[in-house]
């Protein structure tokens, strides 16, 4: 009985070692491809009742083009976004913070300088994508007094 007692929790603990050794992979995995610099093509609004109807889209165009979020594996952040007519595109906002990202939950919050904290969750996370939805949503955009749905897509 003590050997089946001691054989027991002794694969307890190596299947506790073995997941909490996955989580840190995963983890590691995710911050690896979320590190870079990220343009945003699109955000979106959509409807909180059914989470699918697309209330409005907005495509960046001129000088938004070239706003950017950086990511650093050390949990640091930084935005750089421009402003201006035509061609003369000028720095109009910038900033640098620090991010907490819980791969299991995909939970992710940014704090910037102003220590303003905008909780996301990750929708997708990939080498050339990243979705993230506002949470919880910015509002309720069309009047239905729910909450709609606020996303924002990034490209590298």
């Amino acid at each position: 009985m003590k050997k089946q007692l001691l054989l027991f929790a002794f694969s307890a603990l190596a299947l506790t070692s073995l997941t909490s050794c996955e989580d840190d992979d995963v983890q590691a995995y995710d911050l690896d491809t979320l590190q870079g610099e990220w343009k945003v093509t699109k955000t979106e609004i959509i409807s909180g009742k059914d989470g699918k109807t697309v209330l409005d889209t907005y495509n960046p165009v001129g000088c938004e083009l070239k706003n950017v979020t950086s990511f650093s594996t050390d949990y640091s952040t930084s935005y750089k976004y421009y402003g201006g007519v035509g061609a003369d595109c000028q720095i109009s906002a910038q900033g640098e913070g620090k991010y907490t990202y819980d791969a299991e939950t995909k939970d992710m919050v940014i704090t910037y300088d102003n220590n303003v904290k905008e909780k996301y969750r990750v929708i997708i996370l990939s080498s050339s994508e990243l979705k993230l939805m506002e949470v919880p949503g910015d509002g309720d955009y069309n009047g239905d007094t729910i909450n709609d749905l606020y996303y924002t897509t990034f490209k590298r």
